[in-house]
């Protein structure tokens, strides 16, 4: 039988991702760093959506977001959360689970002032998650920063934020036919190093 062996090694979980996230950059046609974020309730009730992995390393994978939004609430009352990348055009996926930490807010700053203009007027109008009567009335609200900021920088509202997942675990799923799949897990040790085992599919 073919690929009777891993192609996942058991090493570096960060350097495995390093490889697959710059492999998706030249194959996805769209948002290589798009991921599902799952949250949930501190009674266990849960949610997921897309958002863009801005800035990863071996601290973690960070995201910016709206901290009153529907996942900022459920990250500030549950930080425990998972990522998960699905790259169809190299039909791989990458799960990671651990706990959110806020960044800092001059870090929050300098990504919010790195963002397009229409991008800051666009965060800086909208209450997300909120109930809106009709798409109208944001779009006054983005015109009435636009006109009051005329181009500059626009002051990063104090909910907009950034959060680091450190992850406990990194799960590598790698497509193989007639699903008899490729999975590895790492998992965190207590000294902060990393055990893997393989999974069945």
């Amino acid at each position: 039988m073919n690929n009777a062996v891993s192609e996942i090694p058991a090493t570096d979980p960060f350097a495995i991702f390093g490889e697959w996230f710059a492999e998706a950059r030249e194959s996805e046609p769209n948002d290589s760093n798009a991921m599902a974020l799952a949250t949930a309730t501190p009674d266990g009730v849960p949610s997921v959506r897309m958002v863009l992995l801005k800035e990863w390393g071996p601290e973690g994978f960070t995201f910016y977001t709206n901290a009153q939004s529907r996942k900022g609430g459920e990250i500030l009352a549950n930080p425990r959360v998972a990522l998960l990348f699905h790259w169809k055009s190299l039909r791989r996926q990458i799960r990671i689970e651990g706990p959110l930490t806020e960044v800092s807010p001059e870090r929050a700053d300098a990504y919010f002032h790195s963002r397009p203009y229409v991008s800051q007027v666009g965060s800086a109008a909208s209450d997300q998650s909120r109930p809106l009567l009709e798409r109208a009335e944001y779009l006054a609200r983005v015109a009435e920063i636009e006109e009051q900021y005329s181009g500059g920088d626009v002051p990063r509202p104090a909910h907009w934020t950034g959060f680091t997942l450190d992850p406990v675990a990194i799960e590598f799923w790698l497509d193989r036919p007639n699903r008899l799949h490729d999975r590895r897990r790492f998992a965190r040790t207590v000294d902060g190093g990393w055990n893997s085992r393989l999974l069945y599919p």
